[in-house]
């Protein structure tokens, strides 16, 4: 098994070097991504969105909107290429012995650790997170792929009782190539779990990042591949279309996706076709409920935590509140005071881009022009970048477009109820099934929650809170399948059922 370092690349030695068709595709352990000037060191301006067409991808800087650079796309041969190499990479991956996939894992993580500020920087650039969240992911994906490393090689099936005389078991094997589609909200966390998972367990992996943080993921590609034998990990750059030819190429046994609802929908229909096994997480319209027995202000603060963490740009994102009548008044005027002391400070970093904030803002206006009342906020900031302040309204109803629909930014919509079993009610009236919390002195309305709310995640008195290894299946629209935890390594292999017995001899 080879081993890495910064700056040395580790291809395996006794895995052949495969030549590029015509010169497509990319091997990350040889080349390095194909960007325009400007990729590292922004100094030009640029239209301050996102700009895709299926040649080419171009980022600017969501904080500024300063250009970060371009990558060329993948093309319908390259993809092809790539599903080549990757599936007569598979075979000698598949038979490495598992303790060995784990050691390549660890050095893996040791080598992302080492080149954690340098992804940071790019990662700010591209997406516009403060350089504190970006380095907290990044430490989170060290820390996944060193679980997995050791979690893999453990991973094994079971023995049966079978009759006297035979031998029984079950064993668990990687299903082969693995298309990972992956966001751009925590990109390197979300990217290194899924493939951490996948490689320690046998697989190969084709990675598609998000075209909104292209430069990001191609050198994370880098950084990763150069730990393991060449072609076990390959990364491809485009928007949809590139994705779309991946996850239905002929080889492809895995498609694992974290990403938007619309996109995982599109996926699933294509997997239903080709019989890939199907891992998805996607968006979620996720509800706190608030009990009329909770200090008021420590509730604000939880619904501020949840709705504005990250610029409210995390699928498990508080987006709808459902607040007692009780303490309404109180709870509104310390969330309202939440959101401004977030908004006079700056604290809030932009959203990824001006086409998210587009529908951010229309979401927030459409539905003040149904009724609702906003209290803070709502308003585009008259400054480069793609920057959304902290908003809260109130007065809102479930037929308006920030309750119906997934919001993807600091919005905090709050409706007021008569009682907590109506909170109940309307949380779970919902297509979405990620995650919920309740905020509540009783026990007996917790337990009423954990039964009644359609969720993969029931969170009590903490929005955010969590033990490792949590992990849990998201219900609905929101996506099937675990996709982190342990769980992912059984998503990841499939089961062998084993009967032996005495031949009977001559």
């Amino acid at each position: 098994m080879p081993q890495c370092s910064p700056g040395r690349s580790c291809q395996g030695g006794n895995f052949p070097k495969v030549t590029d068709v015509e010169g497509n595709g990319r091997d990350l352990t040889s080349t390095r991504p194909r960007a325009t000037e400007n990729a590292v060191n922004p100094s030009t301006a640029a239209p301050r969105r996102f700009r895709t067409d299926q040649a080419q991808l171009t980022i600017t800087d969501p904080r500024d909107g300063s250009t970060v650079g371009s990558l060329d796309a993948d093309g319908a041969d390259q993809v092809r290429a790539v599903v080549t190499r990757a599936a007569t990479a598979f075979p000698r991956w598949r038979a490495t012995p598992a303790e060995e996939r784990g050691a390549a894992l660890r050095a893996a993580a040791s080598t992302l650790d080492e080149h954690a500020d340098e992804l940071a920087e790019l990662e700010q650039r591209e997406n516009g997170r403060h350089r504190e969240a970006s380095l907290g992911g990044i430490r989170a994906a060290v820390d996944t792929l060193r679980q997995y490393a050791e979690l893999g090689p453990l991973h094994r099936g079971r023995s049966l009782r079978g009759a006297l005389g035979s031998i029984d078991l079950t064993r668990a094997e990687p299903r082969g190539i693995a298309a990972v589609i992956t966001p751009w909200n925590d990109p390197v966390a979300v990217t290194a779990g899924l493939i951490g998972a996948a490689l320690v367990t046998g697989n190969v992996v084709i990675s598609k990042p998000s075209e909104r943080c292209p430069h990001l993921g191609l050198r994370l590609g880098e950084i990763l591949s150069d730990c393991f034998p060449l072609h076990v990990l390959q990364v491809l750059t485009g928007a949809a279309e590139v994705g779309e030819t991946l996850i239905a190429a002929p080889g492809v046994e895995i498609v694992a996706h974290v990403g938007s609802t619309a996109a995982g929908e599109r996926i699933a229909r294509v997997t239903a076709l080709t019989g890939a096994h199907l891992i998805r997480e996607n968006g979620g319209n996720d509800a706190l409920v608030v009990d009329a027995d909770v200090d008021p202000r420590w509730a604000a603060s939880q619904a501020a935590i949840g709705a504005f963490t990250n610029s409210g740009q995390i699928c498990t994102a508080v987006e709808r509140i459902f607040v007692h009548r009780d303490l309404a008044d109180e709870f509104l005027t310390a969330l309202t005071a939440e959101a401004r002391k977030r908004n006079e400070e700056g604290a809030l970093a932009p959203l990824v881009d001006e086409r998210m904030r587009a529908d951010v803002h229309e979401q927030v206006l459409a539905s003040a022009n149904e009724g609702a009342r906003i209290l803070e906020g709502g308003d585009i900031p008259d400054s480069p970048g793609a920057h959304y302040p902290a908003t809260v309204l109130t007065d809102l109803h479930p037929s308006m477009p920030l309750f119906s629909e997934e919001t993807f930014g600091p919005v905090a919509p709050v409706m007021v109820v008569d009682s907590f079993e109506e909170g109940l009610r309307r949380a779970a009236d919902d297509s979405y099934g990620l995650q919920a919390t309740v905020l509540t002195d009783s026990m007996a309305h917790a337990a009423l929650a954990v039964d009644a709310l359609p969720v993969g995640t029931v969170k009590v008195n903490a929005v955010f809170g969590g033990a490792p290894g949590g992990s849990a299946e998201p219900r609905g629209r929101s996506g099937s399948g675990f996709g982190y935890g342990p769980e992912l390594l059984d998503e990841m292999t499939t089961v062998k059922v084993v009967h032996v017995e005495s031949a009977v001899r001559r």
